[in-house]
């Protein structure tokens, strides 16, 4: 066996570009160790005690905030909230997106430049001032849709105060605000997609739903696993801001995701230890999602070059 020159390996690794590489790069290590590495310890750290941030002295519990966070039924409702948020994001904010930049780049060409604009447009606009748009918007007294829905015969339910209807219509309120984005890039991912492949299934007569699933999706699929990953992340994160603005969680906690019961946990009920559990524990569900897409979905994609 070759023996190791510990003095070329070291002056290897000391050389002049090696050097400079870690000094480039050394900037961005610090900002994110003290915007990311430092809170989630500390956010670990404080899971394991009882404090409320105000009294100077924390109380060691150990993994007591876990037991109670575990044996809350409330705990399953916000897990069930927020599943049923990423699968109707997933939905809007994706599939949709997907087959409209499919029409818009292979079945309808004219107008395209209009309808960019017109779906990117939301994308520009603060998601409170659009949740406070919708609620004048989807208000069932007198808000337009309750106004329009009256003169045909139809009576709109109070949406923010029936459960499972409010989930949507929160997801809805989001998808406005989310659309636009996702749309343009998967509109330029399809855009990749070899125009002579097209043509060809074409010439042979291929139906276009076989054209989408067979040759467009596969294609573009490092752009599509790309917005599907942010539609996850939108169904934890995004979704806070309406129902912050709308809702606060209710009714009986039935529009709460993940995201909002931590922080209501947190700096409304001032219960620190245990929104910092709850914390570790949707940063754990966020990471199994994440595993999961890449075990099962990820080496399914093409990557082009």
């Amino acid at each position: 066996m070759k023996k190791i020159d510990k003095k070329q390996v070291w002056h290897k690794f000391i050389n002049s570009n090696t050097l400079i590489a870690y000094g480039l790069i050394l900037p961005s290590l610090l900002v994110f160790s003290v915007f990311m590495f430092y809170p989630l310890f500390y956010t670990i750290y404080l899971s394991l005690f009882d404090w409320n941030m105000i009294k100077p002295v924390k109380t060691f519990v150990g993994s007591q905030n876990y037991i109670a966070l575990f044996q809350d039924p409330l705990t399953y409702t916000v897990l069930k909230n927020t599943l049923a948020y990423i699968v109707i994001l997933l939905l809007l904010n994706w599939a949709a997106p997907y087959v409209l930049a499919f029409i818009l780049s292979f079945v309808i060409k004219r107008g395209r430049t209009f309808y960019k604009s017109a779906f990117f447009l939301p994308s520009v606009i603060s998601l409170v001032v659009g949740s406070i748009l919708y609620l004048w918007i989807l208000n069932p007294v007198s808000g337009p849709v309750a106004i329009v829905a009256k003169f045909f015969g139809i009576t709109i339910p109070i949406w923010s105060k029936t459960q499972g209807l409010v989930i949507a219509v929160l997801s809805i309120i989001t998808t406005w605000k989310v659309f636009g984005y996702n749309f343009i890039v998967l509109f330029g991912g399809i855009g990749g997609v070899p125009q002579e492949v097209i043509e060809a299934a074409r010439l042979d007569n291929v139906p276009l739903y076989r054209i989408f699933f067979d040759i467009v999706v596969p294609m573009s699929g490092a752009t599509g696993i790309y917005v599907f990953i942010m539609t996850i992340v939108q169904g934890l994160q995004y979704v806070f801001t309406p129902i912050k603005v709308v809702t606060q969680g209710g009714p009986d906690n039935a529009s709460s995701n993940a995201i909002y019961n931590v922080f209501q946990e947190a700096f409304t009920l001032y219960h620190t230890g245990y929104a910092s559990a709850f914390a570790i524990a949707t940063m754990a569900l966020f990471i199994t999602l994440l595993i999961l897409e890449f075990k099962y979905v990820e080496k399914g994609i093409h990557y082009e070059n």
